[in-house]
């Protein structure tokens, strides 16, 4: 193949970064953390009826092998330092999904043991409000981490230290 005759259908060309994040937003492995009436409705959403293997989404039991958090129900104070270590066991790259009123700003409940929102520990990503919300309103909510994650950029470079080496080499 010379260099002036093109390359045909045969390749397709795209950005590290793009196919990596492809493959990010086709793979989200969310660990559940169910903590109130937003966790029936979480399960209702892995069930079946809705299908999120369809997505790429298969929810994990250890942090070690999700790579994004659902924080479903009301946070306690007391919670908190449980779910903060989880979330410093997940590998990078990490997101946070805050599900339901009580996760995304505390609800009804603006009492002294209650957190006000995750957002005050952890960097939310996705907030999907209701109370509880509806499965398709975590579903759709998901759909929304999947649009984030192909936005990101460097994402991949950032990974295995090469944003570090060029800054540094400037």
């Amino acid at each position: 193949m010379g260099v002036d005759q093109p390359l045909g259908d045969s390749f397709i060309t795209a950005s590290l970064d793009g196919l990596v994040n492809w493959a990010r937003k086709s793979s989200i492995w969310p660990m559940t953390f169910g903590l109130a009436c937003c966790a029936i409705e979480m399960m209702a959403t892995g069930a079946s009826h809705n299908d999120l293997d369809r997505f790429g989404i298969i929810f994990r039991a250890s942090p070690r092998q999700a790579d994004c958090i659902i924080i479903a129900g009301t946070v306690t104070k007391k919670m908190l330092p449980v779910i903060q270590t989880v979330y410093e066991q997940m590998p990078e790259p990490k997101w946070v999904v805050a599900m339901g009123a009580c996760a995304c700003s505390g609800g009804v409940f603006d009492t002294y043991s209650v957190v006000q929102g995750i957002d005050e520990a952890l960097p939310v990503d996705v907030y999907i409000p209701g109370c509880p919300p509806r499965p398709e309103a975590l579903l759709y909510g998901l759909i929304k981490l999947q649009d984030k994650i192909m936005k990101d950029k460097n994402s991949f470079g950032s990974t295995i230290g090469l944003g570090q080496r060029l800054e540094s080499a400037a």
